[in-house]
């Protein structure tokens, strides 16, 4: 299986877009199929074996619109569609305005010159308006109908045609009308105002839906253009299109490194904060890897390329915004079954008016039928409900994405917005997770020196966390000895041979685990360490304890504030670690919490977070998302803090581009907003529907004597999607850094 997104340009409404879903879902080979109004994306799952681009390409066509199945840039194509459209549309405003005020003045003022009231000019006028500017209505409901799906433009063309057509029967056969009763007026004005308006709307949304993308726009615009190769001793300028894995070359001072790589030659300082968020620049040198499109400042290096094309760092950020901006939340699932019938429901409801009014209204009973029903053909907006979830997405992930949040899905966010409870793994995440020795102890009758190498010699090969800090305590003060075996036990320690001698480094259960009696002085002395929040590591020498080591982790200057600022949002903090309490409880009182998972191996995080979910707590873990991927995968969502070495961990819904634990506040408030947004907007175009539906039927007519116009329902319809759009770009205004007091 393989996944593939491409852009789509000539969709007009949400209905458009479940009809190419629909179409697409298919086709030979396509497993899964998604397609996005709000970005004009779609996303595909196919079997390679049975799938062909050509049959994509010409099942899009056949609905009217066009798949850009070889894009190389899709922000680069949907800005180009996106601008012809809107010169076309432009153009056609123009034009329609300037004939509709002539229409408007003929019908509508008393005083206007006599040959604007002429029935046969405003049929001249309105024609143009009907069949230039509102030709793509008729070619989309054509297309539509070869295919059995409707979509918005079939309501515009069905009610405007009604009301152009009527008129035009009116002018033909007026005196047919006089002798059936019906009163002889015409409705060109109503026709043209209802299409100029849907335009006017459908240009306002056009722009605004440009405005929605912008994060995108930034993250490609940080992307290098060029690139120096070095091949055959020579400097050559190619695009970055065309650089290979393995070719060398050469990064000068101010300009972007072009792909992600390894420094073979030189030394300089790169600004990174395009990934990790840090404003000062990073010593490089030899053999450090440098990440494509972050800035080059000082120093003119040569490198190696590694990773090049859709495999560098913002290639794949790129990809993961696109997808998860692409992608269904939840909640969208109802308006998705809405958005499916709606068109053919609208159109049922409108014939109903039309009987009702033609069968028990007052008098002109025929023309009140026909105004009822093209008002409701008109008011009805399907776009509302389709824009209403993916505008909030794409406007939230994006923003997510500027401040290094980076979010896997629209799921992810949902139950991001739900979370109550977060866990921290302590390592790396509460604390800076560089440990250091803070003191060594061996009792006063064993031989220090000899223990300490084979301490070092021990620690040489674990692959412990806890390790590295000590090898680099005793590196270059003595001397490793070679440990004949070498055994890790997870969570406890490690154990090795030296000869006939056993040495033991670890955990007090390690000590039990080897049968070593620990005296009373090195007891005592890891408890008053364990008071300072320091980590004991026992060493044991053929089953007797002779010796202690103290290891401390210094906590994040962020961490007490983070954890305060969760509070605040009324979501829970729980610490989980594999220290013993009393050192798990020192740290817990350093930093204000309450709630700690001490003495936790590694395998027993997954099933922590689990009990923790079975007690009805919505979780999210913060993690490094390698040692915590099952813990990661089974929270309600992962939260993976990162350098941005791996930011695709299948196992966390949000990554956290940077290892700042501030993120994770700002990542739920983010989620919070997001969904609050949705709501609001699915609030707006439920009712904005479910309200003036009935309002465009007649529901009003009853108590207060009136009956809705079709401009007025053309004008509620045009700005339903723009005031959906408007909410969604509020987003981008919130502030996901605490707010000082």
């Amino acid at each position: 299986m393989k996944k593939k997104s491409f852009p789509i340009s000539g969709m007009h409404c949400a209905s458009c877009a479940v009809n190419i879903q629909r179409v697409l879902h298919k086709l030979p080979g396509v497993v899964a199929a998604s397609v996005n109004y709000a970005n004009e994306q779609a996303s595909i799952e196919y079997d390679e074996d049975a799938y062909k681009d050509e049959a994509v390409q010409k099942a899009v066509e056949s609905l009217g619109y066009k798949a850009h199945l070889d894009a190389h840039n899709d922000q680069d194509v949907i800005a180009v569609e996106r601008a012809k459209e809107l010169s076309e549309l432009k153009k056609k405003l123009i034009v329609s305005v300037s004939l509709n005020i002539l229409l408007l003045i003929g019908a509508m003022l008393p005083f206007a010159p006599e040959i604007l009231k002429q029935m046969w000019v405003m049929w001249l006028l309105a024609t143009p308006i009907q069949f230039w500017a509102g030709g793509q209505y008729y070619r989309s409901t054509l297309s539509g109908l070869k295919n059995r799906t409707a979509n918005m433009d079939t309501l515009i063309a069905l009610g405007t045609s009604v009301a152009y057509f009527f008129s035009v029967i009116v002018v033909l056969f007026e005196g047919f009308f006089e002798s059936i009763g019906i009163e002889r007026h015409v409705y060109f004005e109503v026709s043209s105002t209802i299409i100029t308006l849907i335009l006017l709307g459908k240009y306002l949304e056009l722009r605004a839906k440009g405005q929605t993308s912008e994060a995108i726009k930034k993250l490609f615009s940080l992307q290098a253009k060029t690139a120096h190769v070095l091949r055959d001793g020579k400097e050559q300028d190619i695009p970055l299109a065309e650089v290979q894995r393995g070719d060398h070359l050469l990064v000068k001072p101010g300009e972007k490194i072009p792909v992600d790589g390894l420094i073979v030659k030189g030394e300089t300082a790169i600004d990174e904060s395009m990934v990790t968020g840090e404003s000062l620049p990073v010593a490089k040198r030899i053999d450090d890897s440098v990440i494509g499109s972050t800035l080059n400042q000082h120093g003119a290096f040569e490198m190696v390329a590694e990773r090049v094309g859709s495999e560098t760092l913002l290639a794949q950020i790129i990809e993961l915004v696109k997808q998860a901006q692409g992608s269904r939340a939840p909640i969208q699932k109802l308006t998705d079954k809405v958005s499916a019938v709606f068109v053919p429901v609208v159109i049922v409801i409108s014939l109903i008016t039309f009987l009702i009014w033609f069968n028990i209204g007052p008098e002109p009973q025929f023309i009140r039928a026909l105004i009822s029903m093209i008002s409701v053909l008109i008011i009805a907006c399907p776009c509302a409900l389709g824009l209403a979830t993916p505008t909030s997405l794409i406007v939230g992930i994006g923003k997510g994405a500027e401040n290094g949040i980076l979010v896997k899905d629209a799921e992810a966010l949902e139950r991001a917005s739900k979370v109550n409870t977060v866990v921290f793994d302590k390592t790396g995440t509460l604390t800076e997770g560089k440990p250091l020795v803070q003191d060594f102890f061996v009792l006063p009758s064993q031989d220090k020196e000899k223990i300490s190498r084979m301490v070092l010699a021990t620690e040489k090969q674990s692959h412990h966390p806890l390790a590295l800090a000590v090898v680099h305590f005793f590196e270059g003060k003595v001397g490793p000895a070679e440990p004949d075996t070498l055994k890790d036990s997870s969570g406890k320690g490690v154990t090795a041979t030296f000869g006939k001698q056993q040495l033991g480094i670890g955990t007090q259960s390690l000590m039990k685990e080897l049968e070593a009696t620990v005296p009373t002085e090195l007891q005592q002395m890891a408890a008053d360490w364990q008071e300072k929040a320091w980590t004991v590591s026992f060493i044991s020498l053929n089953g007797e304890a002779v010796g202690v080591i103290a290891i401390a982790d210094t906590i994040k200057a962020s961490a007490k504030e983070t954890l305060s600022q969760l509070s605040q949002m009324r979501i829970s903090s729980v610490m989980m670690t594999g220290d013993n309490q009393k050192t798990a409880q020192a740290i817990a009182a350093q930093l204000g919490l309450k709630a700690v998972l001490a003495e936790v191996l590694p395998q027993d995080k997954e099933s922590q977070v689990r009990a923790l979910k079975d007690q009805g707590k919505v979780v999210g873990m913060v993690g490094d998302g390698i040692n915590d991927a099952p813990a990661l995968a089974s929270a309600d969502v992962g939260m993976a803090m990162g350098g941005g070495a791996d930011i695709a961990m299948e196992s966390a819904g949000i990554t956290l581009l940077r290892s700042d634990i501030s993120l994770v506040p700002q990542a739920l408030k983010l989620a919070k907003h997001t969904m609050r947004n949705i709501q609001e907007n699915l609030v707006w175009a439920f009712g904005y529907n479910v309200i003036l539906i009935p309002v465009a039927m007649g529901a009003l007519y009853p108590f207060f004597k009136l009956q809705l116009n079709p401009i007025i329902a053309s004008a509620a319809m045009a700005l339903s999607s723009v005031s959906v759009i408007a909410n969604a770009l509020r987003l981008k205004s919130i502030r996901l850094k605490r707010e000082q007091s």
